[in-house]
């Protein structure tokens, strides 16, 4: 699969598709800013160019990778969710990062839920998630997603929690799929009130 192929993904909210030129200015912003910090960032300019051509790079060597979330109504760029493993990972990742502006609204639950619901139907039987112990948001979105701490696992650079996303079979149907798509709804509604605290 090249990058040519990649699918396009929608939700109640949200269109994933592949980068293009156009979500670099997004992607730079963000990746030499503080908000990339436990991304590797903030990178400089040159940096945030070698990453981005990374991310497209990456679909043509692994056949898979990370999705653009944009939103449905107005094709803000909102951040970015998929598949990652470039030399050196032990497993394969799910991983995603939102943008300024963007977080806080349960943007990052419902892109990850997608597309690992989409890598699970097209061959995957598991994933991690490595997460900098500081990211509290992302340790809570991992909870959130039913994916456990696994002390267990090799970690990428010595300094990252592992957190394993339950396998396919034991999401399918369970009380936790509905949980993740209630709150998710809940969310999309704007006459209700989010449960709980943002998992951005």
């Amino acid at each position: 699969m090249g990058h040519r192929d990649i699918p396009v993904i929608r939700t109640r909210r949200l269109v994933l598709r592949a980068p293009e030129p156009s979500d670099y200015p997004d992607f730079k912003a963000t990746f030499t800013s503080y908000r990339s910090r436990f991304m590797g960032g903030p990178l400089n300019p040159y940096e945030a160019w070698m990453l981005y051509a990374a991310e497209i790079g990456h679909w043509e060597i692994r056949g898979f990778g990370m999705w653009m979330i944009h939103a449905a109504d107005d094709d803000r760029t909102l951040g970015m969710a998929g598949g990652w493993q470039p030399a050196g990972w032990p497993e394969r990742e799910l991983a995603w990062i939102v943008f300024p502006g963007a977080s806080g609204q349960g943007y990052a639950l419902e892109a990850v839920h997608a597309v690992r619901g989409h890598l699970y139907r097209t061959g995957w039987d598991g994933a991690v998630s490595y997460v900098d112990p500081k990211n509290y948001e992302s340790r809570l979105l991992c909870d959130r997603l039913g994916a456990v701490l696994d002390p267990d696992a090799p970690s990428v650079d010595g300094s990252d929690a592992c957190y394993r996303h339950p396998s396919p079979a034991a999401l399918a149907d369970t009380r936790l799929a509905w949980a993740i798509d209630r709150e998710i709804a809940h969310h999309a509604d704007p006459a209700l009130q989010p449960e709980g605290a943002p998992v951005d």
